[in-house]
């Protein structure tokens, strides 16, 4: 006979946002959800954008409901990491509720993928590079998965290894600073079928010419601003507008400002931080991102990634949306206090720490 239902529980929280702020609510928490109960919410729509159907109920709330101070966000995500050169089990504690491994190898990915103590994994699987391309002959490399292909029939292959392997995502490099790139029959190949297979595809680009090569090709992100040159207003202008070549019709940047000095700001940070500036102001999606394994990073939420992307404009809810996945699901960021006009957004949501359905089930 199978155990029943647990109860649902209902707290009483200061705050939440969710694509924009919302004052005082009450949420419902079930072990496998949080949801927002409609009857205290403020605004008509929280949810645009959100995976799942709705993140309000409309049941009114319970008597015994609790308080939970402070305010509650959308579990925050760094789209651009490297789990096999960090111990994945300090993100949670870090602050972060989801990540994308960007390049590491599938076998550990997977594992990874079903460790709850593991903050939710989205993968590319292996590099996917021309030979003798980088990351190939980098000493890091050895402890991910790299992948050479020399033409569209071998890219294809390795895309449908990676997939097969578990992979959402497609990671390819475009990196004329450091070795041959592959050539455009076997990038267009490579966006084409891991479009055809559900996947967005995300390049490493680096050189001149190759942000453009990649965008040409239908590239649907790339793992940094760019950094090695400075793009045309009139190429920024194209990247922004809605296209369908792209698999959710938009095109998109990852951050990564930080590992350009770690805190030391020198040319190639300002040249990121420009092109990422008017990048956003022209209407671009970014997203959070902070190459973590490369370098000097913080295992967790990165706060001078966070101020760089307010010094760069991306500011406010803007820096919200580049942070905090579409909606609440089983897993939130929970703030203690409430931010103010005067509240430093980098510094506040270090403060933050995630906060499970279940682990809110068991809280008496």
């Amino acid at each position: 006979m199978s155990e029943p239902a647990a109860p649902a529980i209902d707290y009483r929280i200061d705050g939440y946002w969710m694509r924009e702020w919302h004052g005082p609510a009450t949420v419902r928490v079930t072990p496998e959800s949080i949801t927002v109960l409609s009857d205290t919410a403020t605004a008509d729509n929280p949810t645009v954008d959100a995976p799942t159907a709705d993140a309000r109920t409309t049941d009114a709330p319970t008597a015994a409901t609790r308080h939970l101070p402070g305010v509650l966000l959308p579990g925050f995500r760094d789209s651009h990491v490297h789990l096999g050169l960090i111990e994945p089990r300090t993100l949670i504690a870090g602050g972060l509720a989801a990540v994308d491994d960007l390049g590491g190898d599938p076998a550990r990915l997977i594992q990874w993928a079903d460790d709850d103590e593991v903050s939710a994994l989205r993968y590319a699987g292996a590099f996917i590079t021309a030979p003798g391309g980088y990351p190939s002959t980098r000493a890091w490399a050895a402890t991910l998965s790299v992948c050479e292909v020399a033409t569209p029939e071998q890219a294809i292959t390795v895309v449908a290894e990676q997939v097969a392997a578990g992979a959402t995502l497609v990671k390819v490099t475009l990196n004329t600073d450091d070795g041959p790139v592959i050539s455009d029959a076997t990038l267009t190949a490579i966006v084409e079928y891991a479009h055809s297979r559900g996947c967005e595809v995300v390049a490493h680009v680096q050189g001149k010419g190759q942000a453009l090569r990649a965008f040409t090709a239908g590239v649907d992100r790339l793992a940094h601003s760019p950094w090695s040159e400075r793009l045309d207003d009139s190429l920024i202008e194209q990247m922004v507008k809605p296209n369908p070549r792209f698999l959710g019709g938009r095109h998109s940047w990852i951050s990564t400002l930080d590992i350009h000095g770690y805190g030391q700001r020198g040319s190639e940070f300002e040249t990121a931080s420009d092109n990422l500036r008017r990048f956003h102001h022209a209407g671009g999606i970014v997203h959070y991102g902070t190459d973590m394994g490369n370098g000097d990073l913080p295992p967790g939420l990165n706060q001078r990634e966070l101020t760089a992307l307010q010094d760069a404009g991306v500011r406010n809810d803007a820096l919200l949306r580049a942070l905090c996945l579409p909606g609440f699901g089983s897993t939130v960021s929970h703030l203690p206090t409430v931010p103010d006009v005067d509240t430093d957004l980098a510094e506040w949501l270090m403060t933050a720490t995630v906060v499970t359905a279940r682990e809110l089930m068991r809280t008496q």
